[in-house]
């Protein structure tokens, strides 16, 4: 895998996963699992941003009329029965710790649903920048990880679920989809695996 052609998308490092007060932190079934995804994250961008590689969040932000989610079902109706993500509030701001990366890290707006290319820029950007493969890690594993990774694989992109720095709702859950349903289409690896794939700069 090359640097020079690969992209990490983050997805959902925002406060309402992420924050020890966030709303959406009780649909995970052990939330330390939370806490490892953020710590794991952060070394893998620390690693990654010595280089190349391309490193895009895609935070999904709502409007308060919550006009995107008309009939939700599922995690989207808790999202929008709960305020979650509400344009304006600080659940829907992304972490600091990601903050803390500055200019290092492109952001792409305009997610209002699971899948990150949808309604976005990030296709374009993707283009602009002579991108192969992506790298797919954060919240929710089976939800906006899968989503986001099916899409790129439609768009040609080979991809890889970074799976000690993403999470679903149980344990069970995300091992299942880092098993049986990633290898579909691409493939689940640990962050320190991909690292050594990458570059050795950036073991």
């Amino acid at each position: 895998m090359n640097p020079q052609t690969t992209a990490l998308i983050l997805v959902g490092y925002q406060n309402d996963y992420f924050a020890p007060n966030g709303i959406l932190r009780g649909v995970f079934e052990e939330p330390g699992r939370v806490d490892a995804v953020l710590a794991n994250t952060m070394a893998f961008i620390r690693a990654a941003a010595q280089t190349p590689m391309l490193i895009i969040s895609t935070p999904i932000v709502l409007d308060p009329e919550y006009r995107a989610l008309a009939s939700p079902v599922g995690i989207l109706h808790a999202i929008k029965q709960s305020g979650a993500f509400r344009h304006g509030t600080v659940g829907a701001e992304t972490i600091p710790e990601l903050l803390a990366f500055g200019q290092r890290i492109d952001y792409v707006n305009g997610k209002v649903g699971f899948n990150a290319f949808s309604h976005t820029t990030l296709q374009g950007l993707l283009e602009q920048r002579g991108i192969r493969d992506v790298l797919v890690a954060g919240m929710v594993t089976s939800l906006c990880i899968d989503s986001t990774g099916r899409a790129a694989y439609e768009r040609g992109y080979g991809v890889t679920v970074v799976s000690d720095c993403s999470s679903g709702r149980t344990r069970s859950e995300h091992d299942f989809f880092c098993q049986n349903v990633f290898p579909l289409y691409g493939r689940a690896a640990e962050s320190t695996q991909i690292l050594h794939e990458l570059s050795p700069v950036a073991v």
